[in-house]
């Protein structure tokens, strides 16, 4: 199973994005991430949250078409994106594609990109798409697949990323490398070749691809 995972951020591209959902995916929304899923023409299989990003004709809509509502109060210890993830553990998907995380107010944007490397979803696959990037967490070792000109860039997330290095198909190398949280040195890398190899011996840190422009 693959779940498409709407949160209610920014959807800059909202053709890129219909363009990935595929007939058997698992529609599921973090509170007002379900209007971004019905603006694409979906119905929600699931909507969590405490619901105060959706009004009263979009939670008579989804219940009309059969989506499941798993309602929270307002004064809760997760954000609703959090919530999202803890339903996509119970259901153990080989994928979760995130749109909608970024954008909107900072601490969201922030808090939905730290969330990725939290310890508890290390089990979840997640990759991050926002109109021409995709996101991923690295824990240990990562292969990333584009056309060369294609930025790449490396975000530590942990106090310190101990033994980066990065294979092949990136035009700067680094090997057994050190990078602390804060650090700009993985910033905008480029592809050499259709598929880059990264790996990591600790810490996490965030990967991001960019599409150039064709």
């Amino acid at each position: 199973m693959r779940i498409i995972l709407f949160a209610n951020g920014e959807l800059p591209d909202p053709d890129h994005a219909r363009a990935l959902i595929r007939p058997d995916d698992f529609i599921l929304c973090a509170d007002g991430g379900a209007r971004h899923a019905m603006d694409l023409g979906l119905t929600p299989d699931y909507v969590v949250g405490d619901f105060d990003s959706l009004d009263s004709a979009d939670l008579v809509r989804l219940r009309r078409d059969g989506a499941e509502l798993d309602a929270y109060p307002r004064d809760k210890d997760y954000t609703d994106l959090e919530l999202a993830l803890r339903v996509a553990q119970r259901l153990q998907p080989e994928e979760v594609i995130l749109l909608g995380a970024l954008g909107g107010r900072l601490d969201q944007t922030l808090a939905n990109i730290f969330l990725l490397a939290h310890p508890d979803y290390a089990d979840l696959r997640v990759t991050l798409v926002s109109g021409p990037e995709r996101a991923w967490v690295m824990r240990d070792e990562i292969v990333v697949r584009g056309r060369p000109g294609d930025l790449l860039s490396v975000i530590p997330l942990t106090p310190d990323v101990t033994g980066l290095t990065y294979h092949h198909g990136l035009r700067w190398r680094l090997t057994d490398a050190v990078m602390p949280f804060g650090s700009s040195r993985g910033v905008s890398n480029e592809l050499v070749a259709e598929e880059a190899r990264l790996s990591l011996k600790t810490g996490v840190a965030l990967v991001i691809h960019r599409e150039s422009n064709r």
